[in-house]
């Protein structure tokens, strides 16, 4: 075993946080960006949303992220009055999935009646929702956060809900790409110990890289020679459906937690993959 552990995130927006708390541990750290988010600049779902707040047509409105939410309201801005947006909004339910949203209202003085707990995923959303925030004849707005979330919502509609998908930027793979394939590389040739993860779409990426070049199959293997580490439920439970087995989830789900793990746990896990 080497003497500090290699470790190799796909972190792109906290690329530096993520390179500073695995050094600081002692670790090697490759951070490899592997996701672009680009926003939708000319988004009619965004403005058909704000058209329907404003008309009291929304009953319920629910933020998946923080990065969708500031940009759902900037878009907004550009066509609505601030005041008008907020007022509006006060007078439906809003409910959040996780911290980063939380922060973001709460700049904008937003009041939050509910929030989902940890490990903040679409199904602690749906307790929420059978708990306190019964759906049944109501019109939900839901931020998305790149993709469609197709259970959540076929879920929503099972309980009553009409629902309003609210698209506010979409995924992509970095510009450029030659970095992650180097990582894949250096995966396939055990230059790892450990791979973090910290989003199921990281994940999606990598595998559609790592297809493209026809590796996947050779990745996957190599990747479950390593210590995989997953930020919690959803992306864990992406990555078991492709083959990659878990090793490590963080608990509760934060960058912090998860590197915290790695070094509790990956060396005794790394002696098991001998």
């Amino acid at each position: 075993m080497p003497e500090k552990l290699r470790i190799c995130s796909f972190e792109t927006r906290r690329a530096a946080d993520m390179r500073s708390l695995i050094e600081r541990h002692g670790g090697a750290a490759t951070v490899v960006p592997s996701v672009r988010e680009i926003p939708l600049e000319e988004n009619p779902a965004v403005f058909d949303f704000a058209e329907q707040l404003l008309a009291g047509q929304i009953d319920l409105v629910i933020f998946m992220t923080g990065v969708g939410t500031r940009f759902l309201f900037e878009v907004v801005e550009t066509r609505f009055p601030r005041e008008r947006f907020l007022a509006a909004l006060q007078r439906c339910q809003v409910v959040v999935r996780g911290p980063k949203p939380t922060t973001f209202l709460r700049e904008w003085q937003v009041r939050i009646d509910h929030r989902a707990q940890e490990p903040n995923t679409w199904r602690e959303l749906l307790e929420v929702v059978d708990s306190e925030a019964p759906v049944a004849g109501r019109t939900v707005a839901i931020q998305e956060y790149g993709e469609p979330n197709e259970e959540f919502y076929q879920e929503l509609q099972r309980r009553g809900a009409r629902i309003l998908p609210v698209p506010v930027y979409r995924w992509a793979l970095p510009e450029d790409s030659s970095p992650l394939r180097q990582a894949l590389e250096s995966t396939i040739a055990g230059e790892f110990d450990v791979l973090l993860f910290t989003s199921a779409i990281q994940f999606k990426n990598v595998l559609q890289v790592a297809g493209s070049a026809n590796r996947g199959v050779e990745w996957i293997a190599a990747a479950n020679r390593c210590v995989v580490a997953s930020i919690g439920p959803t992306a864990s439970e992406t990555l078991n459906s492709a083959g990659l087995r878990v090793d490590i989830e963080a608990s509760p789900p934060k960058m912090g937690q998860l590197v915290q793990a790695v070094f509790r746990d990956a060396p005794q896990i790394l002696m098991t993959k001998i």
